[in-house]
Formats: structure tokens, C-alpha cells, sequence
């Protein structure tokens, strides 16, 4: 008999509030029909994913994901609308608004005044596509990238909305889109882990949004297909160093022992978690070795370090983030996020955006001839992006030279670049107040469709079933990859 299925049985009440309501990573697993059959499908190292993946060949191996936690200002940034000067100081038509939800930071404002962008654009590439001043570097790129100017959510608040674009939920407790990759493809590189997450340090408003970790964590998927996250100073991962007085050897010896006793726990009660803590504490042993040189960037030539830019040899900086990015996906991580923080300007854009633009637009730029250079860039997938985008009227106090911008869900802009995705295309169109959209709207779960399939991945076959649905990244109403911008 399975083991497995006397866990189900054994499974006290107190046992099941212990695994917290949110996470149910066993409860999932048991919940499922065929539980041998879907357990066979897991691998049980985190290598080789499931079987049937991909379901057709992919375009990319891997992705990055470059993720501006905050919300940038896509018409200061990307989404040029000159036509706002003559609108400065007048108020938002109802027309445009049609009674759109605001947050309580500006629903109770009497006006709401247009703030065109104090930036200047200059047309760049091929097709003279328009960047901003801010994003000089982005403009010699644009013929490497996809830039969509028409994406849109339903969520207006940080947390929800950012659940919401990793997970596909504003709730938490659903497994992040790097979990998905792990749980469907597995990993290319035994001695690294298969997802990793970097938090770097941002120069604008330094007052941002928390982080939680849900954003790259597995959900009810088994927590070896959560990310591992990459620290800013110290042990690049907490624990990897040996205690003193413990050497490889001692420490090897240790592990196997643990393993015996965690393979009998396994026998006797079934919990899919005891698998997946054998499994992570092998992967820390492994990357005792990997690690290091992962993080070692005395490897790389002058040049390299150049083109990224001065902050690329401080630790913890954007620039040594995307560097660090391209060394892991270099060595076959499947999945690499850096979250990078301060984007909420709500006042004070002026000075803050300059400066969350100037920490990005160099590095991510020679991130992306980095691997182009390497010929990774075929199949690597780079996005770009943020949770929602902000309103063209203003938030509290407003000059020509200075201004604040309040959430906006209707419409925003993301980039894309690498693996599977058309160079030098531009997206979908917004309105004259960069309010609405109209023409070519993609939602957020249609970027996911398009990230998996990049990846081989026909995202309405990616499912599991836990509390009656057969869950997914992209939720149950219909979506459709952006064939638009692919290959």
C-alpha cells in the first residue's frame, strides 16, 4: 500500500492547521485523483520535471525576469503622449475616467489635474520608436526588445496586484510562476538551484512596498520548487557555510544519516515535504561548491564589468543583479527574478524616477548584449515590467517641474526580449491621456501565456487540481498567448 495514502488517513485536525491554510502543500498533492500516477510525474530530485513537458519544442530554455516592484511611470518612461502639454493643470475628462475606481490616495481630491510628463523623448531604432530621456540606454536597444504599451489588471493595490502578475491570484498562497517553471520543466543544472530570486538595493523612494516571499514561493506545489534567494551581503545563501569545527566530510556523513531517518519518516507517514527536505538539503551540499564560483566575479574581463556599468562590482546594486543573472543562466538556472524596489512614486517624481531609471537602464541594457554576445540570447527569455502603471493627473501638488502619480490598473508597459519574442516590435496602443487602451489589450495572465510558451508550455495544459479546480498560472477564464510578438 502507499504510503502516501496513510498519511491522507493518519492526517490529524491540528496536523492540518499546522500546514497553514495558505501553503496546503500535502493537502494538494493528496487532493488529486490519481495520486500515484500524478506522484511519478514529480521528480524526485527536482531534475527532469514532468514528462510530458515540454509540450512543443520551446524557443526558450530559460527565462530572467526583471521585475520593477512599484509600478514605473510608462508615460515618462515608454508611452509618449505630447499631447498632454496643452492639457497641463486641466482636469481629467469624465470621459476618459468613466467612473474608474481610484485608491483612497486620490479619491478624495477635488481635481484631478493633468501632469504631462516634465521628460523629454527622442525617437530611437529602426521604426523611431520613442524613449524617454531617462532610458538612454533602452533607447539603443529597442530593435533587441518587444515593448507591449497595452497591459492591464484588475488589481489597483501593490500587494494584490503584485500577487496577482506572479501567481495569477490576488491571494496569496498559489505557486509563483518560477514554481511552475520548476514543477513542469525541472532543472537544467543538478548543483544550482532551478529558480532563484535577487532583491537589490534601489535609489529612489526609499518608503517602498514590502516584499514576501509568497511572491516566489511554491504554494501547495512541494516547497523544493520554491525560489532560492540570493542574499545582498555575506553568505550569498544563508546556512551554505559549514559551522566551525565541520568540514565537507563530517558534513557529508551528517546528511546521510538525516536522509535514512527522513526516508523512514517518509515510509511511515507519506508527507510529499519529507521528500522535498531530502532533496534541499542535498541541493545545499551541492552548491557548497557551485556557489562560490557562481558569485565570483573576479572571473570576468573589464569589458564585461564596463558595460554594465560602476555599481556592477557593488554587491547587492541592480547592475551586479543582472550580472549575477547572466552567470546563472550561463550555468543552465531555469529561472532567475530580481525585484527591484522604489517604483511607487506617488510625489516627487522629479527626483525619485531619474534615479529607480538610472539604477536599470545600463545594466539591463548590457544584460541583454551580454547574452546576446554569449549567443545566449536566443533562447533567453528577458521581461521587463512592473505590477500596474500610474495616472496621467497628479497626486497632490503640481509644477512643471515636479509631480506625483497615483496607481493605475487600466494600462501599462512591460518589455520583452530573447527567446521566442519578435525584436524591435511595438504593442498595443493607449489613449491620448495614457488612460485607457485602445488597441490590442493584453492582460496580465496573457503575458503569463506568452512567458510559458516561450518556454514550450501550452499554459491551459500546466494545472493541478487542489479545492475542486484544475488550478493554473493563467486562471480559468480564456487566455491566449500574444502571438503578436512571438516567433
Amino acid at each position: 500500500m502507499d504510503p502516501r495514502n496513510d498519511y491522507i488517513q493518519a492526517i490529524t485536525r491540528r496536523h492540518f492547521f499546522q500546514k497553514g491554510a495558505l501553503g496546503l502543500g500535502a493537502a494538494a498533492l493528496a487532493s488529486m485523483t490519481d495520486l500515484p500516477a500524478q506522484a511519478a510525474k514529480l521528480p524526485s530530485s527536482g531534475i527532469g520535471g514532468l514528462p510530458n513537458l515540454p509540450h512543443f519544442a520551446p524557443k526558450a530554455k530559460r527565462a530572467i525576469y526583471l521585475f520593477m516592484a512599484g509600478a514605473p511611470c510608462q508615460m515618462d518612461l515608454f508611452d509618449y503622449k505630447p499631447q498632454m502639454n496643452e492639457w497641463y493643470d486641466k482636469d481629467l475628462p469624465e470621459s476618459v475616467r468613466q467612473g474608474q475606481r481610484l485608491t483612497t490616495m486620490t479619491s478624495g481630491q477635488k481635481r484631478f489635474p493633468i501632469a504631462p510628463s516634465k521628460f523629454k523623448f527622442s525617437p530611437y531604432g529602426e521604426n523611431g520608436t520613442m524613449i524617454s530621456e531617462l532610458l538612454p540606454y533602452h533607447g539603443k536597444m529597442v530593435d533587441d526588445i518587444s515593448i507591449v504599451k497595452s497591459l492591464h489588471t484588475e488589481a489597483i493595490n501593490h500587494d494584490p496586484a503584485i500577487t496577482y502578475i506572479c501567481t495569477g491570484n490576488q491571494l496569496p498562497g498559489r505557486p509563483s510562476l518560477g514554481s511552475w517553471l520548476s514543477y513542469g520543466l525541472g532543472s537544467m543544472n543538478e548543483n544550482l538551484p532551478t529558480f532563484v530570486v535577487m532583491t537589490p538595493n534601489w535609489s529612489g523612494r526609499q518608503q517602498a512596498q514590502a516584499l514576501y516571499n509568497r511572491l516566489w514561493g511554491a504554494g501547495f506545489l512541494p516547497s523544493k520548487h520554491s525560489a532560492v534567494t540570493l542574499r545582498k551581503s555575506g553568505d550569498p545563501i544563508l546556512f551554505l557555510s559549514n559551522p566551525d569545527g565541520i568540514d565537507s566530510s563530517l558534513r557529508r556523513r551528517m546528511l546521510d544519516s538525516v536522509s535514512k531517518i527522513n526516508q523512514e519518516t517518509y515510509r511511515l507517514s507519506g508527507d510529499p515535504e519529507t521528500q522535498s527536505r531530502i532533496s534541499q538539503y542535498e541541493m545545499a551540499f551541492r552548491m557548497q561548491s557551485s556557489v562560490p564560483d557562481l558569485v565570483d566575479l573576479k572571473q570576468e574581463t573589464q569589458a564585461t564589468l564596463d558595460m554594465y556599468g560602476p555599481d556592477v562590482t557593488k554587491p547587492g546594486t541592480f547592475a551586479a543583479s543582472c550580472l549575477l543573472a547572466r552567470r546563472m543562466v550561463e550555468r543552465d538556472v531555469r529561472f532567475v527574478q530580481i525585484f527591484h524596489r522604489g517604483w511607487d512614486q506617488h510625489g516627487n517624481v522629479a527626483k525619485d524616477l531619474p534615479a529607480q531609471a538610472k539604477d536599470v537602464d545600463q545594466a539591463a541594457w548590457a544584460l541583454i548584449q551580454d547574452l546576446k554576445m554569449r549567443g545566449l540570447l536566443d533562447d533567453t527569455l528577458v521581461v521587463w515590467g512592473g505590477e500596474f502603471g500610474r495616472t496621467i493627473y497628479s497626486q497632490g501638488g503640481l509644477s512643471k517641474e515636479n509631480y506625483g502619480r497615483d496607481h493605475h490598473p487600466r494600462c501599462f508597459t512591460v518589455w520583452m526580449a530573447g527567446g521566442g519574442v519578435k525584436p524591435g516590435v511595438v504593442h498595443g496602443e493607449t489613449d491620448d491621456f495614457s488612460y485607457n487602451i485602445v488597441k490590442d489589450p493584453v492582460h496580465i495572465a496573457d503575458l503569463n501565456a506568452t512567458i510559458l510558451h516561450c518556454l514550450g508550455i501550452d499554459h491551459r495544459k500546466l494545472s493541478i487540481p487542489f479545492q475542486g479546480l484544475d488550478v493554473r498560472l493563467t486562471g480559468v477564464e480564456e487566455r491566449h498567448p500574444v502571438k503578436e510578438l512571438l516567433l
